[in-house]
């Protein structure tokens, strides 16, 4: 086994699309890396934490929202995952999950958005503080 100690790992392409890759010694693909995440304040005002390839977040009412890439992804054939929660005390003080559903209400994925929607285990949908998604190509 080998350590690699590097400070910047660069593909040989030129495009946003041309992605660094993990393979095996047969040539055979491991993974890539994440193509966008954001955190994200989904109440008031929404307000984005922290990210890489995300434009904007666009409220689309309570508990919808839609992610903006800032660069296209090649296709719309990602996976999109997340979480998103409260911890402002309306649950005896305490952390709570909610539900986090991505693209599957009337809105696919495109190259360059997703939708996600945000509720309660009622199926209520909901306006929450934190909520983070990620997209893997």
């Amino acid at each position: 086994m080998s350590t690699l100690k590097v400070d910047t790992i660069r593909d040989n392409g030129a495009g946003f699309n041309d992605v660094v890759t993990f393979a095996n010694s047969g040539g055979t693909e491991n993974g890539r890396l994440c193509r966008a995440f954001v955190n994200f304040n989904g109440t008031g005002a929404v307000a984005i934490r922290a990210s890489f390839n995300v434009n904007t977040i666009t409220d689309n009412g309570t508990g919808a929202f839609t992610i903006t890439l800032t660069n296209a992804l090649s296709d719309a054939n990602y996976s999109v995952s997340g979480s998103a929660g409260d911890d402002t005390g309306s649950s005896s003080g305490c952390w709570f999950t909610t539900g986090f559903n991505a693209g599957s209400f009337n809105a696919s994925y495109t190259t360059t958005s997703f939708r996600v929607q945000i509720y309660f285990s009622t199926n209520q949908t909901a306006d929450v503080p934190f909520i983070m998604a990620s997209a893997f190509r």
